[in-house]
């Protein structure tokens, strides 16, 4: 029937007058759509000031589920698969269901109508034209545009509901509703980001993603947390790219929204309470280092969800302004003696940050420093609480422990192999700059003057003692000690990220104190947020710079899946011999955890080790009980085989593998094609 109508309107309807309008109105649908709205805008400007974002936001909600759609039910156009189409247009290289021209249209004539009753019939009008233009040049079924119109009525129905739900809501709570909404709307856009953007799993996303196949105790260089989460996403949703990083802007959302409950409760006598907990809660979703944490499922989601919940439980267990004024006069302030269970939560929460990454350990030390510098907080020492807190901690964190008593306390020799113990103390300014450069990166400049800044004068100057300690204490230790630490060695820019939880509270009541917007002018804030943002926005689309691959952090990201692919022709191709079973391992971990997700059979793969550091899969093996096994050698970069490896084997193949980008060499491979494996000598590991 589909066929039958498609058909009958390309062909049985056709005619020179359509042959002429149709191909106009399907490509320039938008300036006929604007015919229409310009009347009701002169008409009604402060309405349609409104109105027209509104139809704005409902498009883009339309062609980008329509276009998820397309992909999750992959039906091909009628100008791919049927013959003697009469096609007018490009035929376009996506899937035919919905129409997303019929889901735009449909979207933008509904919700504009709701508000102007009087274009309704001109908007709808337009709308079907659309959708019987599509069908007419020969690029979409019948059934392809009633989805659309029909998914267009949906996106506008919902974004209607939420603006009238919405803007009820904004005249009672203003600062939580904008906050809900810009959560809602940035959480959407981090799972469309996902689902269509151009970033393959990162190498340590697919690494995790190999523990989350082998579930333990702990691992090698890190606690089990974020094994058990990504192998909670994907035993129910599959193992996708979208399953591994589901919980990431989920994450992201709920430290936002933590801090901005924490921030109400820290500033609660301040008229500005809600508007310094909403600026606090949207610079973390600004900012480059945190962003991006949105998007990609590493340990940092996690851990920094629990230093933010820990942050807030702590408070609640330490805050003057807890319990009843009898506790207080009897000099138990905070309620302390009654709510033991604040402080359980709070050693549950700090030993899961433990079991995600292990500076959580730096909450130790802060709040220490927080109780010891200050006479009011000494008293904590003599009281139950933080010890209930501190045991409760190290008991969730025991397995750990455990796993290290049975592996050699290799995750003490990784750690101090980060702290680089064994070159002993060598001051390298290189590395110091290097460290405070990439924190003018991930914060960006002009912002992360004005959060330290903030910050410092905050705890100078703060009206709150107590807060104002607290704030101070949760961030300059963590970022003082990492610029110390960079005068050592080298520090990556996302090792001090938890001292900007505090820093960017104490700096967002700090900005909107008295007279701070007169002593640094507006302009400057406004350029501090607009450059954060901008930086934010070209971290997720590169392209629009055009950068070099290697100035790219992104650069990493891509690339993995067309490896993948090649691996399975290769993989296949060597099986189809049929002479014997074949493994496949590299000479670093990246690249057989990515191989390992991205190759169709998700194998299981190895890694060897030919004088490198040690990493999780020297502690499961394996490799020397496949003697007799044929196998595929890969590694990055143009190489010849190693000479360490040409015993392991009878014979060998290589061959090279560029994958290319916008015509450009993103990345080597080299590929090996191993006959006969003998097994291999192993070697002392360079470093942990």
């Amino acid at each position: 029937m589909d066929t039958y109508l498609f058909f009958f309107i390309n062909q049985g309807l056709q005619n020179s007058f359509f042959d002429l309008i149709m191909p106009y109105v399907t490509s320039r649908s938008y300036g006929i759509f604007f015919l229409v709205i310009i009347p009701f805008f002169l008409k009604e400007p402060k309405k349609s000031l409104i109105v027209i974002p509104l139809c704005f936001i409902a498009v883009g909600m339309g062609d980008a589920s329509g276009n998820l759609l397309k992909h999750l039910l992959e039906i091909p156009r009628p100008c791919h698969i049927l013959e003697g189409v009469r096609l007018q247009a490009g035929c376009g290289d996506s899937f035919s269901m919905p129409s997303n021209h019929a889901v735009n249209a449909f979207s933008a004539a509904a919700a504009f109508s709701y508000f102007f009753r009087k274009a309704a019939l001109p908007m709808f009008i337009i709308a079907i034209l659309v959708a019987f233009s599509r069908v007419y040049i020969g690029v979409h079924y019948p059934s392809d545009v009633f989805a659309g119109a029909l998914w267009g009525f949906l996106t506008a129905g919902i974004v209607i509901f939420i603006y009238r739900w919405s803007a009820e809501r904004f005249k009672k709570s203003p600062y939580s509703t904008i906050l809900f909404l810009s959560l809602v709307a940035l959480t959407l856009f981090r799972y469309y980001y996902i689902l269509t953007g151009p970033l393959d799993l990162s190498p340590d996303e697919a690494h995790y993603w190999t523990w989350s196949k082998r579930l333990d105790l702990s691992y090698y260089a890190k606690g089990p947390v974020i094994a058990y989460l990504i192998a909670a996403s994907t035993w129910i949703m599959g193992d996708s790219v979208f399953a591994v990083r589901f919980l990431a802007p989920v994450f992201l959302a709920l430290i936002s929204l933590i801090i901005y409950k924490f921030s109400i409760d820290l500033f609660d006598k301040d008229d500005d309470a809600e508007k310094k907990a909403l600026l606090a809660a949207l610079m973390l979703q600004a900012t480059p280092l945190f962003s991006s944490s949105g998007l990609i499922m590493t340990i940092d989601p996690p851990f920094i969800f629990f230093w933010t919940l820990s942050l807030y439980l702590f408070w609640k267990a330490v805050s003057k302004k807890e319990g009843t004024k009898a506790q207080r006069h009897k000099g138990t302030e905070g309620g302390e003696e009654s709510r033991v269970w604040v402080w359980i939560l709070l050693g549950i929460s700090i030993g899961l940050g433990l079991l995600t990454k292990y500076t959580m350990a730096f909450f130790y030390i802060c709040g220490f420093l927080f109780f010891l510098f200050h006479k009011e907080e000494r008293r904590w020492f003599g009281k139950k609480g933080p010890y209930i807190a501190l045991l409760l901690s190290l008991a969730v964190f025991s397995p750990v422990i455990i796993w290290n008593m049975n592996h050699g306390w290799v995750t003490l020799k990784h750690e101090g192999g980060h702290a680089a113990l064994s070159k002993g103390f060598v001051i390298s300014a290189k590395e110091f700059f290097n460290f405070l450069g990439s924190q003018f990166g991930v914060i960006t400049p002009i912002l992360f003057f004005i959060v330290i800044d903030g910050g410092i004068r905050n705890y100078l100057i703060g009206r709150i003692p107590q807060v104002r300690r607290l704030l101070f204490w949760f961030w300059a230790p963590v970022l003082g000690f990492f610029l110390l630490k960079s005068l050592q060695g080298k520090v990556q820019a996302n090792w001090a990220m938890s001292a900007y939880i505090t820093a960017f509270i104490a700096s967002a009541d700090h900005m909107l104190g008295k007279g701070y917007i007169k002593k640094i002018s507006r302009p400057v804030l406004i350029a501090a947020f607009a450059i954060a943002i901008i930086v934010t926005a070209i971290a997720h689309y590169p392209s629009v710079i055009n950068l070099p691959f290697k100035m790219d952090p992104s650069a990493r990201l891509r690339g993995w899946e067309e490896l993948g692919l090649k691996m399975d022709k290769v993989y296949g191709d060597m099986n189809a011999s049929g002479r014997k079973d074949v493994f496949i391992f590299s000479d670093k971990y990246q690249v057989s955890s990515e191989l390992a997700f991205y190759m169709s059979k998700k194998p299981v793969t190895y890694c060897v080790n030919l004088g490198r550091r040690m990493n999780q899969y020297d502690i499961w093996g394996g490799m020397n009980g496949l003697i007799g096994y044929d196998a595929i050698f890969v590694s990055m970069n143009d190489i010849y085989f190693p000479e360490k490896l040409k015993s392991a084997f009878d014979k060998y193949e290589r061959e090279s593998f560029p994958v290319y980008e916008n015509g450009k060499v993103l990345r080597v491979y080299t590929i090996f094609r191993c006959y006969g494996f003998k097994g291999v000598q192993p070697y002392e590991y360079e470093g942990y």
